[in-house]
């Protein structure tokens, strides 16, 4: 399967599962999901894989068992590439149009604790790539403490940082003409490449011994 662009359709999708998020509305368009948005995103992670590895695309359904929203199905559509615990490349369609992302997204215990000693330890170098990737148009993101975290001082000169519970970068192509060319391959190619200083930091920081 050949990747030929992210069709404008598959924004027109999320626009009529925003407005009508119900069974009914998927069981009698599931094949405009499977033809506009699935296909293309499986054949743009064919093209991918040889050089950035195998990627998993994210189920539809949402888990509403805990959610006081019971809408029953997302609203985008993620691909994801994983690198390392709860880090990797991501890639995400949805009404708005494809935002191209890459960071650590949902870290247990144990790897966040490795990523906050990394921070203490070497919090500037993370600081300098993200601003490079800031300059260069990226959004910093990610959900983060209103305070510090527990054993380390408010006053400590990376506490923004630190505060992290996840940490993205992203870039966003809301309703570009080139996202439903051929050619949109090899521009998610190319900007992931960008993150992959910032992705060597994190593996770096869980595969410290000292952390």
């Amino acid at each position: 399967m050949s990747f030929t662009g992210i069709p404008i359709a598959a924004l027109d999708f999320y626009d009529d599962l925003e407005l009508d998020n119900s069974r009914t509305f998927w069981q009698a368009n599931k094949q405009r999901w499977e033809r506009d948005v699935r296909d293309p995103l499986l054949a743009l992670a064919d093209f991918l894989a040889p050089e950035f590895g195998e990627a998993k695309l994210f189920r539809p359904y949402r888990d509403v068992r805990f959610s006081k929203d019971k809408s029953p199905y997302k609203t985008h559509q993620g691909l994801f590439v994983r690198t390392g615990p709860s880090a990797g490349y991501y890639v995400q369609v949805d009404a708005a149009g494809v935002m191209i992302s890459a960071g650590w997204y949902a870290a247990d215990s144990p790897t966040l604790q490795a990523i906050r000693h990394h921070i203490d330890a070497d919090g500037s170098r993370l600081r300098r790539l993200l601003d490079r990737l800031e300059t260069a148009g990226w959004t910093v993101g990610g959900d983060t403490l209103v305070t510090a975290p527990r054993g380390w001082s408010v006053d400590h000169p990376h506490i923004d940082l630190l505060r992290h519970k996840s940490l993205t970068v992203r870039r966003c192509f809301d309703n570009d003409p080139a996202m439903e060319t051929p050619a949109f391959a090899a521009v998610v190619a190319d900007h992931w490449r960008r993150t992959e200083p910032l992705l060597a930091w994190l593996s770096e920081a869980v595969d410290d011994p000292d952390a």
